[in-house]
């Protein structure tokens, strides 16, 4: 700590990373995924820098998770909000039984005493077609309620001795492993 005072040496606007342009847009996937209750702005919208750049076609933003509306979404999100549709539903419990009953898997990432390793859960290197995945919020995890629907509950194995990773890094830990299957 030097306790002195800080100086700027150049003030320079910020500019929005600009888009590729592709020949043809990316194939759009079907892998969608559900965030339940994360509370943390920045942590949304690191969520969506991901799943843009893994090409999530969808977010449903549950309970309080924070919407692209707020700023500090926005602000972490960096404009990857405006490439990935997202909608906001007040109880992911019924939106996962909604899902479910229209035919869509549902797995939620989660470390729990019958867990499997994502690894693990991709035995054959396929994921099923529609498939959401949910992540929780960063201190209580996914919903009880949710887990007592989802499909599969997997986790992503840690060699450390913390329990779990930040959300934003599991779910693009996730997410990553998932589009490779």
């Amino acid at each position: 700590m030097c306790l002195g005072l800080t100086v700027a040496m150049a003030d320079a606007a910020i500019e929005r990373e600009p888009a590729l342009h592709y020949r043809q847009p990316p194939a759009s996937i079907g892998l969608e995924a559900l965030l339940d209750n994360i509370r943390s702005a920045s942590n949304v919208g690191s969520i969506f820098r991901s799943a843009e750049g893994f090409g999530l076609p969808h977010l449903y933003l549950c309970g309080i998770t924070p919407t692209p509306d707020t700023a500090p979404v926005k602000k972490t999100a960096l404009g990857a909000e405006d490439n990935v549709s997202w909608s906001s539903h007040r109880n992911a419990v019924v939106l996962v039984a909604e899902l479910k009953a229209q035919g869509r898997p549902v797995w939620a990432i989660e470390r729990t005493q019958d867990s499997v390793s994502l690894v693990s859960a991709l035995p054959d290197g396929r994921v099923p077609d529609g498939l959401v995945f949910v992540v929780g919020n960063e201190q209580a995890g996914v919903d009880p309620g949710i887990l007592s629907l989802v499909d599969k509950t997997i986790h992503v194995d840690m060699r450390g001795s913390k329990r779990s990773f930040n959300v934003a890094v599991a779910f693009a830990v996730a997410a990553y492993a998932l589009i490779r299957a």
